[in-house]
Parts: C-alpha cells; structure tokens; sequence
C-alpha cells in the first residue's frame, strides 16, 4: 500500500496543479497547503450483503478534500450522479477515479463541480476499495481564485466542523453554502 499511496500522492498534486493551470492559475497553493500529513490513504471493505437495494455501502455524498484519487475492485458498486440519474461506474483495473472535492469547488469558484456519489453493496461478493484524499492543513484558508467569489473564505478547520454539525443535525453533510 506504501508504493500505491506514494504514486498517488504525486499525481494528485500534479492533477490539482494542472486543474489550476486550466483556470489561468500557476499556483504551488495545492503544494504548499496539501501535504503528506494532511492527506491520507483510506482503505475500505464492503462486505457482501443480501438486501443491497436497500443498504449502502457509503451514503450519498460528496468529498470534503480537494480531490479524491480512487482505486475500485472488480466487483464494483461505485455509482455517481449524472444529469440527475445514479449510473455506475464500471470497474477497470487499468484507471482510477478522480472526483472533485467541495473544497476545490469553492476554490475554483464552482467552475469544477463536486461530485455526488455513492457505494452500494453486492448481494454475495466483498467489495474493497482505496481513496486517496488530498487534503489541505486544518489551518488552510480556501477562497476563490477569482472574483467575484460565490464563497466565503472560509477554513479546512471551519468546514470540517460545519460538515460534523450538518451530520449531527441532519444525518448527512449539506456541503458548501
């Protein structure tokens, strides 16, 4: 998992710094603001389970990071939202998922979207994945890159708080406003 979470370190810095090269910005912000410590490697199971319509594996959602590099089995499960229907996404163990974070959201000023998804079980197969976060220190201030902004500035700190009162207060995240 080491050399994994290595490889995909070094390209979530270089995807986010290409994105930010795309909106008219030569920006090292992802490199200063993203480090080994505040990123992270997550493992998951999803054990099989026989009423899978009715059980998901992950809740629909969206990430709180910049951006997620995902690597997913061949069972698959993984499904997104697209043009308002849930479609899957089918396994290929030659690519990765890439989804776009809240935070990159706010930061490009919503020219990149975040992208809702979710994980459903399998009735017999285990199911595993491996997402990698690319995230900012707790300190990080996220503002637009351009203005006029459809954001506050705001946090890493303040959001991720935000996002555990929405959880407490309404079972799910509400996300960015």
């Amino acid at each position: 998992m080491e050399p994994f979470a290595t490889k995909v370190a070094i390209l979530a810095q270089k995807l986010a710094e290409i994105l930010a090269e795309k909106l008219g910005h030569k920006s090292s912000f992802f490199q200063e603001s993203c480090l080994p410590s505040t990123c992270y490697l997550r493992l998951n199971r999803y054990p099989p389970c026989p009423i899978p319509s009715d059980i998901y594996g992950l809740m629909p959602h969206t990430d709180s990071d910049f951006l997620t590099i995902l690597h997913q089995d061949q069972v698959g499960g993984l499904q997104l939202v697209k043009d308002g229907q849930w479609i899957a996404v089918k396994p290929n163990p030659e690519a990765l998922v890439i989804n776009i974070g809240d935070l990159f959201q706010a930061w490009s000023n919503d020219c990149y979207k975040s992208v809702k998804h979710r994980a459903v079980t399998h009735p017999t197969k285990e199911r595993f994945s491996a997402a990698y976060f690319l995230c900012p220190s707790y300190e990080t201030v996220i503002e637009s890159c351009s203005m006029p902004s459809v954001y506050r500035k705001f946090s890493f700190r303040e959001y991720r708080q935000k996002v555990q009162e929405d959880v407490q207060l309404h079972g799910y995240k509400v996300g960015l406003s």
